[in-house]
């Protein structure tokens, strides 16, 4: 079968690979229908992550929309000819961290990801004609009837994982808030937190195309990094900052700017996958500020998926909208140098085997 596989930074190929089969019970094989790159995927992409990844082996892609072809024995909630997606990390469902809600750190997968290399499971990817899902009932998902291939998608990682942001910044009606970084998750956070009923709502953003798509969906003004935004959001709250900050990025200079931005005794809630090893967080300042600061990079988006799905099927939220560009799985490294460049107005890109 065909799949993406890593060949260094910058350089995805689509090589024939031996088709997957049911080694286990707990497995299932899934054809893929669709499936998309993640801003996660983008340090793959780049290289940062190289070290982790075996050059010319190590496949990639952690969000599906599928169709089961084939279920173990010991799978009970799955059968054949099923819509399925699953949560990009794997996860067991029975030991202590998935009993108690951290999916992401499975102590029987030894915190499995699909597709992202050797140091989490070297698991297969979705950017493949066909996977296995291993422990299936456990973090896998019959899709609701009536969803789009687009619409489950987001269900593996982003719309799960805006959830988990806005339940740890816990806006609440009339504060302020501000969003940094608007990739489509940081996007989807911004429009639940909108479902919120908040006061004065900012966003941060370099790329121009995804500032002005803020400001014209929903009317949010978005400003530059390193610009006059920060002495702007000063001005409008006197001086105290944001409430809330939502950190959907994860790079030093983001995390530094959600701090710049809260005031005294508020909250940032960081979700970006911060993949530098130095960063300068000033704990003094954290601390004698009474700043409440959530790192959740490496969500635990399992436990989420019903909900982001309800979301979906009640029309709560439309993430169509973010869907711009489609591609072949043959045409996988155009598609992530579109991505990774922020080319052509570029939101999410949708990938299909056929």
């Amino acid at each position: 079968m065909k799949a993406a596989v890593y060949y260094g930074p910058r350089d995805i190929r689509i090589d024939d690979v031996e088709e997957p089969r049911i080694n286990a019970p707990h497995e299932m094989l899934v054809k893929v229908k669709a499936t998309s790159i993640c801003g996660s995927d983008l340090h793959i992409y780049r290289g940062s992550l190289d070290g982790i990844m075996e050059r010319g082996k190590s496949r990639i892609g952690h969000e599906l929309s599928g169709e089961v072809i084939e279920v173990g024995d010991e799978v009970g909630d799955f059968d054949p000819g099923d819509p399925v997606t699953m949560a990009y990390s794997a996860s067991c469902g029975e030991c202590y961290m998935c009993r108690v809600g951290q999916t992401a750190h499975c102590e029987t997968t030894q915190k499995a990801v699909y597709g992202f290399g050797t140091a989490f499971g070297a698991l297969n990817g979705t950017q493949a004609e066909y996977l296995v899902i291993p422990h299936a009932d456990a973090h896998a998902l019959k899709v609701p009837e009536g969803l789009a291939d687009d619409e489950v998608l987001t269900l593996s990682c982003n719309l799960p994982s805006a959830l988990i942001a806005n339940r740890l910044a816990d806006i609440q009606p009339g504060e302020t808030v501000a969003v940094v970084g608007l990739g489509p998750t940081g996007i989807m956070s911004l429009e639940l937190a909108l479902k919120r009923g908040p006061g004065k709502v900012f966003a941060f953003e370099p790329v121009a195309h995804r500032r002005e798509y803020i400001q014209k969906r929903f009317g949010v003004e978005g400003f530059e990094p390193g610009g006059e935004g920060v002495e702007e959001i000063r001005e409008a709250t006197e001086g105290r900052g944001v409430d809330k900050v939502i950190e959907v990025v994860g790079s030093p200079e983001s995390l530094q700017l959600a701090l710049d931005l809260v005031r005294p005794g508020g909250t940032v809630a960081a979700i970006g996958v911060f993949t530098a090893d130095r960063f300068n967080l000033n704990l003094s300042d954290v601390f004698l500020r009474d700043i409440s600061l959530h790192m959740n990079g490496f969500a635990n988006v399992q436990p989420y998926m019903w909900e982001a799905a309800r979301l979906l099927s009640e029309g709560v939220v439309d993430v169509s909208k973010l869907f711009t560009h489609r591609f072949t799985l043959a045409q996988a490294d155009e598609a992530f140098r579109v991505f990774a460049d922020k080319e052509d107005g570029v939101h999410k890109v949708l990938i299909q085997p056929e």
